[in-house]
């Protein structure tokens, strides 16, 4: 999709990785980025330097109020998908869960349809595959997913591959690892572990593992997620979900040592048992994302993560 001069909508555009989005979006030519946000985790600080921006219009919306969805929809030419219950709240709270992910994605794809917007960019998740049967998972990889937020997003997955042939509406569906970087907060149930790493050593103390820090998981930066969206925008690729991560394990314990070393702290790693694991191995192929959408990572996770310590210092 061409998408210079072109009007886009972003939902979920004031969160941790739509707000990014909304930056990568704007060092484009287009000619109009509305965020569309109920700011129950969003912020308007995340979209500080946005906003400055006379392209980016705010509106204060639900995904669950169809009739403002759709009128939010008019005119856009592409469609960003980003507002979701987490997986620590769709544990706690399915209920809600259903409505927002399930539901509130129903509303996204018939909205879409009803205003013939030319593509949705879907934001989909790693959870759909669970536990690793085989590394690294490909796109071909069975749903192992034990875990009511991957179930959602299975069920988001099939609701637009089955309405999007129906109806004929382009749509690609981006399978994130684990992402991180500034901006990211404390409820994400694998990168909450960098912050209390970093608390732990800003108080002076040991950081602290639960487990024996084996687990291993594929880190991808917050701006590398961001520019997989455009790429999905841009391409040619339609009808199909693709993985977002650097095809790199990392263990809790080496990330655990990264920040220590980026910290110049001299201590040890205290490990205690462990407690509420969902997933304990999960690294994706990118390689289907990098010849299909010309999706290539470009940080590593020590500059990353530097970064993501530089932003919670000034924050």
């Amino acid at each position: 999709m061409e998408i210079k001069n072109k009007r886009f909508l972003v939902i979920g555009g004031a969160g941790f990785i739509g707000s990014h989005v909304v930056d990568h979006l704007l060092k484009e030519d287009v000619k109009e980025v509305i965020v569309y946000d109920n700011f129950s985790r969003g912020s308007e600080s995340n979209l500080y330097e946005s906003m400055k921006d006379k392209r980016v219009t705010i509106i204060k919306g639900d995904i669950l109020h169809r009739d403002f969805l759709e009128k939010a929809m008019r005119g856009v030419d592409g469609v960003f998908h980003l507002a979701a219950v987490w997986l620590l709240h769709c544990y706690e709270y399915p209920e809600t869960a259903f409505e927002v992910n399930i539901r509130g994605t129903f509303n996204v794809i018939m909205s879409a349809i009803k205003q013939k917007v030319g593509k949705v960019v879907f934001s989909s998740s790693a959870s759909v595959y669970g536990n690793a049967l085989e590394l690294p998972m490909t796109e071909d990889h069975p749903y192992n997913n034990e875990t009511f937020y991957g179930a959602t997003k299975i069920a988001d997955e099939h609701m637009f591959k089955s309405l999007g042939k129906r109806y004929g509406l382009n749509w690609v569906g981006l399978r994130y690892m684990n992402v991180y970087g500034p901006r990211q907060d404390y409820h994400g149930a694998y990168t909450a572990v960098m912050h209390k790493i970093i608390d732990r050593l800003e108080e002076k103390k040991k950081p602290v593992l639960y487990g024996d820090g084996s687990q291993q998981y594929d880190f991808v930066y917050v701006g590398d997620v961001a520019r997989a969206n455009i790429c999905a925008m841009k391409s040619k690729a339609t009808g199909k979900n693709y993985n977002v991560g650097t095809g790199i394990g990392t263990s809790l314990k080496e990330l655990t040592e990264i920040i220590i070393s980026l910290f110049g702290a001299k201590t040890s790693i205290k490990y205690e048992p462990a407690g509420l694991t969902f997933v304990t191995n999960r690294i994706g192929s990118p390689k289907m994302a990098e010849k299909e959408l010309g999706y290539v990572w470009k940080t590593d996770l020590k500059k990353g993560m530097k970064k993501l310590i530089e932003w919670r210092k000034k924050e």
